[in-house]
Order: C-alpha cells, then sequence, then structure tokens
C-alpha cells in the first residue's frame, strides 16, 4: 500500500483521457443534431448495436464510448480500493464511479423525456465535473503529488490559492453558461462576431440572445482572469516550471478557444469547430482544476504555515 504506483498513476492518466474522447464525442452529438438520432434507452432500437449510420453513428457511438468509461471507472475505483493508502483518495474514486452511473442515468432520461433543456444542461455540467474528478484522481497518484506534501512556498502578494480559485469558477460557469446556449440552441442568436448585430451590446430582444451575449461576456471575464494568473505567475514564480507550464498552456488554449469561438458563428456552426470548442473549453477547465489543487497543495495559506518555504529546485 505504500509508496507510488506508477501503473495505477497511468491508468488514472487513461482513464482522463478516455473521459476527454467521451467529451468530444458528446460534443458530436450536440453538435450533428443526433441527441434523439436513438429515441430508446438503454437500448438502441431495441438493440445492443444498431446499424451506425447517420445520426444513429454519434448517438450510439455516444453511449458505447460511455459504457468503455464506466467500465474503466470501475477498474480505476477497485484498483484505489486495493492499491491506495490514503482513505480520502479511495472515497474519490468511489464519488467518480457514482458520478459516472448518475451520468449515464441523466443521459437516459434526456433522451426518454425529449431533450429537457434543464437535464440536458446538468448532464453536460456533470460530464465536466466528471472529466474534473479523473484529472484529480491522476493528480493524486502521481509521484509529484506524493513528493510534494514536505514543501510549501510562500504567498506573493495576491494568494496564488485564491487567484486558481477564482479561475476556476470562472471557468465552471463560463461552461455552464455555454452548456445553456448550447441546448437552447441559442448558438447562432447573435449571427455576427466580434460585434453583435453590428454593435457592442446588443438589442436583448429573446432569452436566446441574453444567453448568448453573456456567454461572449463570460469568455471576457474568463480570458481577463487567465491573464491576471499568467502575469502573477511570470512575476512571482517564474523559476516554478509548475506553475509556468498551466500559464502557458492557459493563455494558448485561451487564443484557440477566443478564434474558435469566433468560426463558431462564421461557419454558422460547423460540425467540426463547435465540437472543438466545447472541447478544448474543457481543457482549459481542467487545466484550471490541475493549477488550483498545486496552489493548494504548495502555496502556504497567508495566515501561515507550518511548512518552511519551498526552492524552486524542490518544486521543480
Amino acid at each position: 500500500m505504500n509508496g507510488y504506483n506508477h501503473w495505477l498513476h497511468r491508468y488514472a492518466i487513461f482513464v482522463a483521457v478516455s473521459t476527454a474522447v467521451l467529451l468530444y464525442w458528446g460534443g458530436l452529438v450536440t453538435s450533428t443534431g443526433s441527441g434523439l438520432a436513438v429515441p430508446d434507452w438503454p437500448l438502441s432500437y431495441g438493440m445492443l448495436m444498431p446499424p451506425m449510420v447517420g445520426g444513429i453513428f454519434y448517438e450510439h457511438g455516444h453511449r458505447m464510448v460511455a459504457t468503455f468509461v464506466g467500465i474503466l471507472t470501475i477498474i480505476l475505483a477497485v484498483w484505489l480500493q486495493k492499491k491506495e493508502e490514503r482513505k480520502w483518495l479511495r472515497t474519490l474514486g468511489w464519488i467518480a464511479l457514482g458520478t459516472v452511473i448518475f451520468q449515464g442515468i441523466l443521459g437516459g432520461v434526456t433522451v426518454l423525456f425529449f431533450l429537457p433543456v434543464p437535464v440536458s444542461v446538468f448532464h453536460a455540467t456533470l460530464a465536466q465535473t466528471f472529466f474534473c474528478i479523473t484529472i484529480a484522481i491522476a493528480l493524486f497518484t502521481s509521484g509529484y503529488w506524493k513528493r510534494s506534501e514536505q514543501y510549501s512556498i510562500e504567498p506573493k502578494r495576491t494568494s496564488l490559492r485564491t487567484l486558481t480559485a477564482i479561475l476556476l469558477v470562472a471557468v465552471y460557469l463560463q461552461l455552464i453558461i455555454g452548456a445553456i446556449m448550447r441546448h437552447m440552441e441559442a448558438g447562432l442568436a447573435i449571427p455576427d462576431f466580434p460585434l453583435a448585430f453590428g454593435q457592442i451590446i446588443p438589442p436583448i430582444e429573446s432569452i436566446e440572445v441574453l444567453i448568448h451575449f453573456l456567454h461572449r461576456l463570460g469568455a471576457v471575464a474568463v480570458g481577463i482572469v487567465i491573464l491576471w494568473f499568467a502575469i502573477h505567475v511570470f512575476k512571482y514564480y517564474s523559476s516554478l516550471y509548475v506553475f509556468v507550464l498551466p500559464a502557458i498552456a492557459l493563455l494558448i488554449l485561451l487564443v484557440v478557444q477566443i478564434t474558435l469561438g469566433a468560426y463558431v458563428i462564421w461557419s454558422a456552426k460547423g460540425v467540426a469547430v463547435t465540437t472543438f470548442h466545447v472541447v478544448t473549453g474543457a481543457l482549459i477547465l481542467g487545466t484550471s482544476a490541475v493549477t488550483t489543487l498545486l496552489a493548494h497543495r504548495l502555496i502556504k495559506p497567508e495566515t501561515g504555515g507550518a511548512f518552511g518555504e519551498i526552492t524552486p529546485q524542490q518544486a521543480q
């Protein structure tokens, strides 16, 4: 039970990557309008394997990938229970399993009740939450996480713990708004970009326009927080790659996401660009979650801590 289990860690990474693939496939279902291509559940047209044609390919394919991820999660939870000495991490494994089971049930409910917006949004949001859980398990089972327990870094001005938490909340809320927009089919409620009906602030004449505009405002807010985080890291923690690399990654993902968001409008919601827009949002959320966990692991609370200050060499 003691020590770093590299095979368990690698498997946890595999589960997280598989979950990212599941998010991609779920995005394809929404982007292609295939949510009701298979009208029954848990079977598909009364079969385990229907003809994979048209929208059935996307909807039933999504179910197949989800089943695969569910099986992977069962193995992960049992493996953690057998080999992991930290009780809270074993518990997190069972939480992951419970989440993916509930997610599957929600997926069935969305089909049986003809894609009700609240349930569909909850389904999309829970998928992002499950992705974060798998990423967290992969981080917690890493050798770096185990080695870092003895260190703590003195906070510089605004605590990085606080800043990363703000970042995570901002990204999560933005993804919720994005899910509402997608499932309300408001992606083209404002048909131009970067302006909105040729204006900076559009006339709010429908709930769809309001949700779409809130999503754009949310993108601005997330961009500001990412820039704030990156500047803070480059100024005060430039010698610590554990924070520098996520800062660079978030800046790159931000540019990619804004570009994809623009092309969603310009391409009239092209399937590929819309799906990658969803996946890139998930990657931003996952990176934010990892950074938040690392900041709370390594940065001493502003009220003081029991550990000595870590050196850049130790944090590397």
